[in-house]
């Protein structure tokens, strides 16, 4: 390959970039594919994580405020707390100081330790849980026709048993060598089809000519494949979430109001079979979640006051039930039974997981109550929560059965979090 003639400056870091890179310079092409990665961060960030923490939040039982501030005191970075009402059935993942975690009930273990953790998910059949890790390396890349050094922060996508046992095992990594330079592409928010092949949002296999797209990424040979799936350049794609037969994937197509330049994502579903692509609705959703049967979508909608998660008609897009009403919760995931939706909720600064319990028939369910999974654990906000149940303890109707998950069976002696 033929090196870009310009690149970006030497940077500086910031410590509230999603992605881990701070702002580059201001020329080639590397740069716009950089830029482009830092708009989906800054605008998933501004949705997700900002625009929930406008108001000072009330205390709440299990939660401390700083004298003044409105916020409280997350649990040490090697504690989730679990509230003694979250025995809900089978296996819970999600991300912790860098660390991924899974909860089964009221019991909880760490499931990795290097502090550099992100994105995690479940494989379809519980038994292994997907995510990225990144680490540092140095690259080099010219400047102006001079080679120039950055710290980069290179993902590995990984692998590792949901039992705890054995090393993680890497699958495909971000790194990029153009001619005798180096730099690093971006791999994101891995999700898993029924017949192996793994969604995830990356630049690769060279950032100078791609935005941060969904790809499709064959386990065994690590090779990726771009579907032809529309964009909006530079801002890309994210949220990718494959229907549960894996017929269909949905996936946020960014986008920004012209008018008044906020971020306008939109969620769009992608044919496998056919190829075609097209808009589930308008403006304003993200991070979705298909419900067991295929039948319901749980989403982040955008508001005034925030974010709120809401459900919707897989078919026509259309919103059947809010399902929190407080500008501070995103980031669903169904529960495989069908009778709730967990989701991330901030309240003073703290990330906790929450679940809505749905009663009723679909599509006019109604939330009988909401309750604590976690209690001031400070969660990772940009890392979205997965949930499994073993299917067969599911049933043909998928009831909530409370037999436990694979997963859930393995960490169900852990008393305590790990060190």
């Amino acid at each position: 390959m033929t090196p870009a003639r310009h690149a970006p400056r030497r940077r500086a870091r910031v410590p509230n970039d999603p992605y881990g890179i701070g702002p580059v310079g201001s020329w080639g092409a590397p740069v716009l594919a950089a830029l482009g990665l830092l708009v989906v961060g800054w605008l998933t960030l501004r949705f997700v994580t900002a625009g929930l923490a406008v108001a000072p939040s009330a205390p709440e039982p299990g939660g401390s405020r700083a004298p003044g501030a409105g916020v409280r005191t997350p649990a040490p970075s090697n504690v989730v707390v679990v509230d003694p009402r979250a025995d809900v059935p089978g296996a819970m993942v999600y991300v912790k100081s860098g660390n991924v975690w899974i909860q089964s009930g009221t019991t909880v273990r760490q499931l990795t330790r290097s502090g550099r953790a992100m994105t995690p998910s479940w494989s379809p059949d519980g038994r292994s849980v997907l995510y990225v890790e990144t680490t540092e390396e140095e690259g080099v890349f010219p400047a102006l026709g001079n080679p120039r050094r950055y710290a980069l922060e290179v993902p590995t996508l990984m692998r590792v048993a949901a039992d705890g046992n054995g090393e993680p095992e890497p699958i495909a990594d971000g790194r990029v060598t153009i001619g005798e330079y180096r730099w690093a592409a971006w791999i994101r928010q891995p999700v898993q089809s029924r017949d192996g092949t793994i969604a995830v949002v990356s630049d690769a296999p060279n950032p100078a000519q791609s935005n941060v797209v969904v790809q499709l990424l064959d386990p065994g040979s690590a090779e990726l494949r771009r579907p032809d799936i529309p964009e909006n350049p530079p801002l890309g794609h994210q949220d990718p979430a494959w229907r549960p037969d894996g017929g269909e994937l949905l996936f946020v197509r960014n986008a920004q109001d012209a008018d008044t330049a906020r971020g306008a994502p939109e969620i769009w579903r992608w044919d496998r079979r056919t190829g075609e692509s097209r808009a589930m609705t308008g403006p304003g959703y993200l991070a979705p979640a298909w419900s067991r049967d295929g039948r319901w979508v749980a989403a982040t909608k955008l508001t005034n006051r925030g974010t709120d998660v809401v459900v919707l008609d897989a078919a026509t897009g259309s919103e059947v039930l809010r399902a929190t009403d407080d500008g501070q919760s995103f980031s669903p995931v169904w529960s495989p039974a069908g009778d709730g939706i967990a989701f991330l909720h901030e309240s003073g600064g703290v990330i906790d997981l929450r679940l809505a319990a749905l009663e009723g028939a679909a599509p006019g369910w109604r939330v009988t109550e909401t309750i604590n999974l976690t209690d001031t654990s400070g969660l990772d906000p940009s890392s979205r929560p997965g949930w499994f149940i073993d299917p067969d303890d599911l049933g043909d109707a998928g009831g909530s059965s409370r037999s436990e998950a694979p997963g859930s069976r393995a960490f169900a002696q852990a008393s305590s979090p790990g060190p």
